[in-house]
């Protein structure tokens, strides 16, 4: 499919990835309008800080994904629909659940209720690598069983399901796109890479973390975003899952290392008790199968392997390293 022409929805466009989606669709040329969660603040978030040219090429409409009304009137108009919002906190999910069913599985149901009444060309809709639970195989595909071992993982299967229920049961014309650990500017410091990368650029040598055996597969935004527009062009991408992700595959430990190694600092790890997950809630492996997404929808990695890695890392710690940036986060503190 030809985005050329054709109107697009970014719900969630106001955070990390939808920030990013946004702004390398209105670079190509296509008409966009961003759902951004209103606030008081008028703030579009991570937008507020796009290139003038890129602010002035965007519609923006403010709502909640909770709304059916709203989300009806924000997709009234649009052909295609990349709906990344959603609350994706793992420690945050274990205070208010509840929030979480409301977001993501709600907010999924009214946008595929609208796609189905508007008859929408497509729905991208933003699953996780999370749903597939501590890995029982690896590398992971796209058959591997889903195991809900925290409240966001749950809701955000609850979500594919029923993105996925539309199209087997109405022919809405969705794909599940599923990316792995996404790291990048603008990410939030709840993340681990940004924990350590602020920790490190405010001077503490002395870096508090949470479990470090864990491995994962982390996946560049500039992929991340690459593999949601190959998702929406690809007509033999509906009613798929397609996985993102780097297929390497790299322990929290050793990621601590590499980044320290790029800072040229030497640092000590502190286990500060209240980042780590319960038990069995911890996701103990990650390591993604990106064959889909080749075969499917043409997509692979630009930032592959260790090599690749090391560059979305240094990348990433040059961005966070400029004082306005830093100055964004909350370092010394603990954000669940």
């Amino acid at each position: 499919m030809n985005l050329k022409g054709k109107k697009i929805l970014v719900t969630g466009a106001d955070g990390f990835i939808g920030s990013h989606l946004t702004e390398e669709l209105v670079r190509r040329g296509h008409d966009v309008r961003a759902f951004v969660l209103y606030n008081s603040f008028n703030s579009w978030g991570w937008l507020d800080q796009a290139p003038v040219d890129i602010k002035k090429n965007l519609v923006v409409f403010a709502g909640d994904i909770r709304d059916p009304h709203g989300v009806k009137t924000a997709v009234q108009g649009c052909d295609i629909v990349l709906h990344l919002a959603a609350l994706i906190a793992i420690p945050y999910s274990y205070h208010s659940p509840d929030t979480y069913i409301d977001t993501n599985v709600k907010g999924t149901l009214n946008i595929v209720q609208a796609a189905r009444e508007l008859g929408i060309t497509k729905v991208v809709h933003t699953s996780t690598s999370e749903v597939y639970g501590t890995a029982r195989f690896v590398p992971i595909t796209e058959e591997h069983p889903l195991q809900g071992q925290s409240p966001y993982s749950a809701s955000k299967i609850g979500a594919d399901q029923i993105a996925l229920s539309f199209y087997s049961s109405f022919g809405t014309p969705v794909s599940v796109i599923r990316p792995f650990n996404t790291y990048g500017p603008r990410q939030s410091a709840r993340a681990v890479i940004p924990t350590i990368i602020t920790q490190i650029a405010n001077g503490s040598r002395k870096i508090k973390l949470g479990s470090l055996h864990p491995t994962r597969d982390f996946n560049y935004v500039a992929d991340t975003v690459s593999g949601f527009i190959a998702v929406a062009e690809s007509a033999q991408s509906v009613g798929e899952v397609i996985n993102i992700g780097s297929n390497y595959e790299i322990s929290i430990g050793e990621t601590v290392s590499m980044i320290a190694d790029i800072m040229n600092v030497k640092i000590e790890i502190e286990t500060d008790d209240i980042r780590l997950r319960p038990d069995k809630s911890e996701v103990e492996r990650l390591w993604a199968d990106n064959k889909k997404a080749l075969d499917l929808a043409g997509w692979h990695p630009g930032y592959a392997g260790k090599e690749g890695l090391r560059r979305g890392l240094a990348e990433t710690i040059e961005w966070f390293a400029n004082p306005a940036n830093l100055a964004c986060y909350k370092a010394d503190r603990y954000n669940i």
